[in-house]
């Protein structure tokens, strides 16, 4: 959009008098112009004419949010915002004050980034972070599973009214029936409330574990970001090919922080009993029961269980 000041650049002479004169006269019989000065009855017609490049952009500025075409094809010269005018005294006389205020979509979107900001994934497909939620949706695509839906509306209700606890949620069940998306959603609801989160996809955390043997800087700070953040998830654990290193020395060293201080989440296609058999087993060592129960102490305390029953929505969409 051109300003005031290059449409009269334009101009010479007679044209540029005869322009302005019609601009001015135009703007002060605008509507939007109009509705300015019944809220704000200390704008006077006076004050307007010796302001007239900052009443024309005011104009055009609230013409495009009127007829909004999007936020990413937003016409005004601040994309995302609008002008405001506000009259106030300086040495006496008024003056117009021009500012730019984000418009809702603006604010919307500065919003959802700052809540995406919180939250960090490690392997987990973005898309399971990134879709919208609807709670009636979410309770009505499977009655199977409205119970377990149930305990995580109501963990996400009493955090949001009464903080955290170290106590966290284990969410297991057949597969395909949506625990990784019930828990990204908790995730994204408590990031709203201005909570930090980490969510965890197992079986590819543990293979790169192999790999950050070699970096330990990388390993530290990622270890350091499980441990410390408010939130963290564990997606599908139980299918991980574990070492007695991982399970030891970095799973073990993660919960050991974390209880009694922080919640921790799972998802498992695993009840309880089959998870400590699953942790009493390494492909190096075999089978050391001791090792499992040594781990599920860290775990069992510190979880609310909840059975997800349903149908696999995945194969449902095939």
């Amino acid at each position: 959009m051109e300003s005031l000041g290059q449409v009269l650049k334009q101009m010479k002479g007679p044209s540029f008098i005869q322009r302005s004169q019609a601009i001015l006269k135009d703007l002060m019989n605008d509507p939007i112009v109009k509705e300015l000065q019944a809220e704000h009855p200390e704008i006077d017609d006076a004050l307007l004419r010796a302001n007239l490049p900052r009443l024309y952009q005011y104009v055009n500025d609230r013409r495009h949010c009127g007829n909004c075409p999007g936020l990413d094809r937003c016409p005004n010269d601040f994309q995302g915002h609008f002008s405001k005018l506000e009259a106030r005294e300086a040495n006496g006389q008024m003056e117009l004050v021009e500012r730019k205020a984000a418009c809702s979509l603006q604010m919307a979107r500065q919003n959802e980034d700052s809540i995406k900001k919180r939250i960090r994934s490690f392997y987990v497909d973005e898309r399971a972070l990134e879709e919208g939620y609807n709670e009636v949706e979410i309770m009505g695509k499977d009655r199977l599973r409205a119970p377990a839906v149930n305990q995580v509306f109501r963990y996400i209700r009493e955090v949001k009214q009464n903080g955290l606890t170290p106590q966290g949620l284990y969410l297991y069940g057949s597969f395909g029936t949506g625990k990784t998306f019930l828990m990204s959603y908790l995730l994204h609801e408590l990031a709203i409330g201005g909570y930090t989160g980490v969510i965890v996809y197992m079986p590819d955390f543990v293979e790169d574990l192999k790999s950050m043997i070699q970096d330990s800087d990388k390993l530290k700070e990622t270890v350091d970001v499980m441990k410390n953040c408010d939130l963290l998830i564990f997606d599908d654990i139980g299918a991980e090919n574990l070492s007695p290193w991982v399970r030891d020395h970095v799973l073990g060293a993660i919960l050991n922080f974390r209880m009694n201080r922080k919640p921790t989440f799972y998802t498992s296609n695993y009840d309880f009993a089959s998870l400590e058999k699953h942790l009493s087993f390494t492909s190096k060592d075999g089978e050391e029961m001791h090792k499992g129960q040594r781990l599920m102490d860290r775990i069992s305390p510190f979880v609310d269980i909840v059975h997800l029953h349903g149908e696999n929505q995945r194969r449902s969409r095939t």
